[in-house]
């Protein structure tokens, strides 16, 4: 098996730690799923934790990058290839990740602020539209 590099963001890094440490236990009230693509340059695989919401089987993920400017390593590990490795809870799965439809999004968009309310104020602190990510199980 190839080496998972973790998010060398502390903050991410250590959610990705308790996560795993936890086998996968959610902190309270809060959906939290790690995602590990392949990096667009490097080829490396890459693991990041993320919250997410659920759409049918579908998981949902939203790419705010905290109302950055530019869009999150991630994001753009899976626009080059959206083949990925998913871990919610204590399963583990492939998906393709795929960014929603415009016709897609807004309810989805809805979905995932009524979750997190912080999304809504992200999105306001940035010129580009945020991306909602659809995970859809291989």
């Amino acid at each position: 098996m190839a080496e998972i590099h973790d998010s060398p963001d502390p903050w991410i890094a250590e959610h990705i730690r308790r996560f795993r440490e936890t086998g996968g236990r959610p902190r309270p009230g809060v959906n939290d799923l790690l995602l590990t693509t392949r990096g667009r340059r490097t080829g490396e695989l890459r693991r990041t934790a993320l919250v997410y919401g659920l759409d049918g089987d579908r998981h949902v993920l939203v790419a705010s990058n905290r109302g950055a400017d530019r869009h999150p390593a991630w994001y753009l590990n899976l626009l080059a290839d959206p083949c990925v490795t998913v871990q919610a809870g204590t399963e583990t799965f492939a998906a393709r990740a795929r960014p929603a439809t415009a016709a897609e999004r807004p309810p989805l968009w809805r979905l995932m602020v009524s979750a997190r309310p912080e999304y809504a104020a992200y999105q306001e602190r940035t010129t580009r539209e945020i991306p909602v990510v659809l995970l859809e199980r291989r």
